[in-house]
């Protein structure tokens, strides 16, 4: 699927005091090791194959004082990036801690699949609208970039220092980055300091 517009931004969109408060809430909460869907915990050799794709900290939360704030941005994001793609949920919101030589490398959000969860709201839909916020001013920390690979072009003719775009949008406090869940990104490694953010996965029903 070829993209007008690859994210949407909206710089400084939430106050610092609910990047503060969202920051103390989340480090209130069990702190996790961050994993990729179809990770076994129990697996060693996928641990180990999970550390060169992803290290990173975090907590799951659900409150709808966070959703209340985050979520009209999306809405706006779909309808003015031209994407206006249909979702009706979200589902938790990943409060993630990149510490010193912390990152997630190339990923997309989606998967083939839709959820098989009988009983459950996310059961039968796909992820289609991810979005990043900003808790921490980039001037707190090094390193940590949010890249995006918009892989709409040939592959001869890929030059990866070209075609891998830095998200500076994103780096202002309390600044939100909407994109489709297809998008590939990557954070890159903090080298120093540390980066809070706020992962929200939203879903709808599958393409037709």
């Amino acid at each position: 699927m070829n993209l007008k517009n690859y994210y949407w931004y909206f710089k400084q969109a939430l106050s610092p005091r609910i990047c503060r408060d969202i920051i103390e809430y989340g480090l209130k909460h069990e702190e996790q090791i961050a994993y990729t869907g179809g990770i076994d915990p129990k697996d060693e050799k996928q641990l180990l194959n999970l550390q060169k794709l992803r290290k990173s900290n975090v907590a799951w939360l659900n409150d709808p004082w966070i959703y209340k704030e985050i979520q009209p941005f999306i809405h706006e994001a779909n309808k003015l990036a031209g994407w206006n793609f249909q979702w009706d949920s979200s589902e938790a919101c990943q409060f993630t801690k990149y510490k010193l030589n912390q990152f997630y490398d190339w990923h997309c959000d989606s998967w083939s699949e839709s959820y098989d969860r009988p009983g459950t709201t996310s059961h039968g839909k796909i992820r289609k609208l991810s979005v990043t916020c900003q808790l921490t001013d980039g001037s707190e920390y090094t390193g940590g970039e949010l890249e995006f690979d918009y892989r709409d072009y040939h592959p001869d003719k890929r030059k990866k220092k070209i075609h891998a775009v830095q998200c500076k949008e994103i780096l202002p406090l309390g600044s939100i980055v909407v994109f489709p869940s297809h998008v590939w990104h990557r954070v890159k490694p903090v080298t120093s300091g540390t980066r809070y953010s706020l992962v929200i996965w939203n879903l709808g029903n599958p393409f037709i």
